[in-house]
């Protein structure tokens, strides 16, 4: 184990913490996964990224991690008021389609667009249909605690019993007496007693397609229910780390939390991670707005709002360089100068694999680790990271531009920053290829080699004074985006952007 100084921000008690998990060694983490019920957009791309880098890290510092991320795909309802259809079964009724079609064609999609985004898996990905039969049990345990109410073959959790006990609203700060006391008088107009109360089972309409049997009605489980029972299964009665969008904080959090202690007495979730939102033109990105592009749009371009398209490390670089709490505004400027920044990133790696070591250095390395690590343990601030290694990418072309020197032992020093923050961390695949598909270094090897050739022919025209020659190669790949610049030790290339 390395040593651990890293501090999360806890949306709980508003103040960043010293991480430390509740059983050494180990971590148990969930974060909230999406609904598939339509292709993943830039939105859903965030929370990914975001606990994709925890997940990373916490693993690098040599905790053994157990991360659950769960697929909703049955209870969402399109309105938090528990109105509305299930928004998997409403996609189901209008495409004539089973509802685990529409599952299984979105999820299939989902885990492709996380793939080319380098988002690790995690350990466990259960489905919210598949733990029916936990989630009953869940219920009935909460309606023994007399937390939760029957109406109409409906169960739903009664918040203003639950406020007089606890405190309902104290993740996201809301005023929940105010709230109360202001819905009150519309009392008697739904099966709930207080609008405020949300489902924990709702009884499903004569069309509903899909229900299952419970003690109460045939129906399906509320929204919020899957995350505090798949939670509790998987990673126990408390567990360190519970991470999702600032978007799921009211109500789904609060919810869960008011769920758990109902349930088991006590609160389940130490520390309290959440991400905030993309927004075009400062407004949140999402399916409800009609706002969103969808990850294949930005990987193909073919969105009306897009210039061009964007690769996926593209897209992973340009949510990187924002601290996973602020807000990032979608532009095309924006993308396209995380799209040339990458670049530069990412042809400085490759000019680093070619340093040659001198006797002595110009140069210093020392301490660029040790920075690096102390913007991690800042709460993940991985703009500074990127910083860092810009600041580093300096001393590697000062060098292979002949202005400095360096010893092997700081180039290796170069290589373990690199290979440490650049790819295990930050998950940036280091291929030129610029699909941000398949293996880096093998996507790499054929790239460089065809380079190789080009370079040698044009090398070869220029010893027999063929000028002509040499100069269409130099043209031609200045055309297709490549720079070479003639050095004393032969020509190099470089992308262009």
């Amino acid at each position: 184990m390395r040593a651990n100084n890293l501090c999360v921000y806890n949306t709980l008690t508003r103040t960043k913490e010293l991480f430390k998990p509740l059983h050494e060694g180990r971590v148990g983490m969930y974060v909230c996964g999406p609904t598939v019920y339509g292709d993943g957009h830039l939105g859903h791309a965030r929370p990914a990224i975001t606990f994709d880098i925890l997940f990373r890290y916490l693993r690098y510092l040599g905790y053994k991690v157990r991360y659950v991320r769960n697929i909703t795909d049955v209870g969402h309802l399109e309105h938090d008021a528990d109105e509305g259809e299930d928004k998997i079964a409403k996609k189901a009724r209008l495409e004539s389609l089973e509802p685990m079609e529409v599952v299984q064609h979105y999820l299939t999609r989902y885990h492709k667009a996380m793939e080319a985004l380098n988002v690790l898996p995690p350990s466990i990905e259960p489905h919210a249909s598949g733990h029916i039969i936990e989630q009953i049990e869940y219920v009935k345990k909460i309606l023994e605690s007399g937390y939760a109410y029957v109406s109409e073959g409906s169960v739903y959790f009664d918040v203003h019993k639950y406020n007089a006990d606890h405190r309902y609203g104290k993740l996201s700060g809301r005023n929940v007496e105010e709230l109360l006391a202001t819905t009150r008088a519309l009392d008697g107009q739904s099966e709930k007693h207080n609008p405020a109360d949300f489902a924990l089972w709702k009884k499903a309409a004569p069309e509903h397609i899909m229900h299952w049997p419970s003690p109460w009605s045939e129906g399906f489980p509320g929204w919020h229910l899957e995350c505090s029972t798949m939670g509790e299964k998987y990673l126990g009665e408390t567990f360190d780390i519970h991470g999702g969008g600032m978007d799921l904080m009211f109500p789904h959090h609060e919810c869960e939390i008011a769920q758990s202690v109902a349930h088991n007495g006590h609160e389940t979730v130490h520390y309290w991670m959440h991400n905030n939102m993309i927004t075009i033109n400062g407004k949140k990105m999402g399916k409800s707005l009609g706002n969103f592009i969808t990850l294949d749009e930005f990987f193909t371009g073919s969105h009306p709002l897009l210039a061009q398209a964007y690769s996926p490390m593209t897209i992973r670089f340009f949510i990187l360089q924002a601290h996973y709490r602020g807000t990032v505004d979608f532009s095309n400027e924006a993308l396209q100068a995380s799209e040339k920044a990458l670049g530069r990133m990412l042809e400085g790696y490759r000019r680093l694999q070619e340093l040659k070591p001198s006797a002595t250095s110009t140069i210093s390395t020392d301490g660029i680790m040790e920075k690096c690590l102390e913007a991690m343990d800042d709460d993940l601030n991985t703009p500074v990271v990127i910083a860092h290694l810009f600041d580093a990418l300096r001393l590697v072309n000062s060098v292979k531009d002949g202005k400095a020197t360096a010893t092997q032992e700081d180039i290796d020093r170069l290589k373990e920053v690199f290979d440490t923050f650049l790819v295990e961390i930050l998950g940036i695949r280091t291929d030129l290829v610029g699909d941000g598909s398949g293996d880096s270094a093998g996507a790499l090897k054929p790239f460089e080699d065809a380079m190789g050739l080009l370079l040698d022919i044009r090398a070869k025209a220029k010893a027999d004074k063929d000028w002509a020659t040499s100069d269409l190669i130099r043209d031609r790949l200045a055309a297709a985006g490549f720079t070479v610049k003639d050095t004393k030790d032969g020509a190099e290339w470089s992308l262009s952007k």
